[in-house]
């Protein structure tokens, strides 16, 4: 199985950035560690700020997927009581080395969303100037998530998730996470009717090296979006739709100010995602470990994402194996369905990473 349209590489990027034409002139702030520049682009004039940035992970690209259409429908004339209320700083591609080589990290191998405050490299300069000069009044973070995610224990594949992420170790709710959690409870509300049940929340434990929770404690309501899984989606073109979607309801809730009728209480009942899935779990599996063979087992198979030849390739990993499984398949096969040799022989598979 591969995908063409999970690998968005700075060039293609730049290139329909280009033809988006004079009416939205592109500003370079910043290079990468290998010298490509990063590009941003200004639009809008109403008094309300919000900063968009996407793919600070490079192998997370959805997110800036739908930041391209949505910088078409700009051009096209649509949203305009968006541009009407608000000014946007839109950053398409923060991380142009870990696009190009599909990676999380950047060229010296750091996750960037980890540099917050250190700011050891130029990517991470590149956006906390933006973040002072520009001095925005709500952030979004956008970001792609593993097909791991269950929205709750045992939920249904979470195919967005979201968080508020916390301005101190203490949890507390300020200000700004009280309107980061209200617009996150409005995104919800919209959605639950295109996808009920697929919509997580993440974990709010605290950590000032992240961005969102720098921003945070900087008084600044910062949303982190994630883009995950949606059944049989792994080109995610559907996920491609509602995390879009995701993104116009944020902005017209902020443009409208209707965010302010929604509760903490209505962000805290979206489920948390719990680390339920895998991709395949294979029914009728002999494993040979040592001089042990186990028959008639569930193999939990996770796919890995390698970049080849411009196209992501999801290779199958063995990641665990028993008569019991406290995880979900994605796919759920029996041996005899793929028709291959049922002994599976681990001596070979020495390191057996667990998701």
């Amino acid at each position: 199985m591969t995908s063409t349209n999970r690998y968005l590489p700075p060039d293609t990027v730049n290139a329909l950035l280009n033809e988006l034409g004079d009416a939205m002139p592109l500003i370079t702030i910043g290079k990468s560690v290998n010298g490509l520049p990063i590009y941003g682009l200004k639009l809008g004039q109403g008094k309300t700020k919000v900063l968009l940035w996407s793919q600070m992970h490079g192998n997370e690209s959805t997110t800036t997927r739908a930041i391209m259409g949505l910088l078409g429908d700009f051009k096209a004339g649509k949203h305009s009581e968006i541009l009407n209320q608000l000014s946007l700083y839109i950053i398409p591609q923060l991380n142009p080395d870990g696009a190009k080589a599909y990676t999380r990290y950047n060229a010296n191998a750091v996750d960037i969303n980890r540099d917050a405050v250190a700011l050891t490299q130029p990517e991470s300069l590149a956006l906390k100037n933006v973040f002072d000069q520009f001095q925005p009044h709500f952030c979004f973070n956008l970001h792609g998530q593993r097909t791991i995610f269950a929205a709750g224990k045992n939920g249904k594949p979470a195919t967005l998730s979201f968080l508020s992420p916390a301005a101190d170790d203490s949890k507390v709710i300020t200000a700004a996470r009280l309107k980061a959690m209200q617009l996150i409870a409005a995104i919800n509300d919209s959605l639950q009717q295109d996808i009920p049940g697929h919509i997580g929340r993440y974990d709010d434990t605290f950590n000032i090296n992240c961005v969102g929770d720098l921003f945070t404690s900087l008084d600044v309501p910062t949303i982190l979006f994630e883009a995950g899984h949606y059944p049989e989606d792994y080109d995610r073109d559907k996920t491609l739709k509602f995390i879009r979607n995701a993104i116009i309801i944020a902005l017209n809730s902020i443009a409208e100010e209707n965010y302010f009728h929604f509760s903490v209480q209505q962000y805290q009942n979206i489920p948390e995602n719990s680390k339920d899935y895998v991709d395949v779990i294979i029914e009728g599996v002999t494993i040979k470990e040592g001089d042990k063979i186990y028959n008639d087992q569930l193999l939990a198979v996770q796919h890995q994402e390698v970049l080849i030849d411009n196209k992501i390739l999801f290779q199958p990993k063995c990641v665990a194996y028993g008569k019991k499984l406290d995880l979900i398949g994605h796919q759920k096969l029996s041996i005899t369905e793929l028709k291959i040799n049922t002994l599976i022989d681990f001596e070979v598979e020495k390191t057996i990473e667990i998701f």
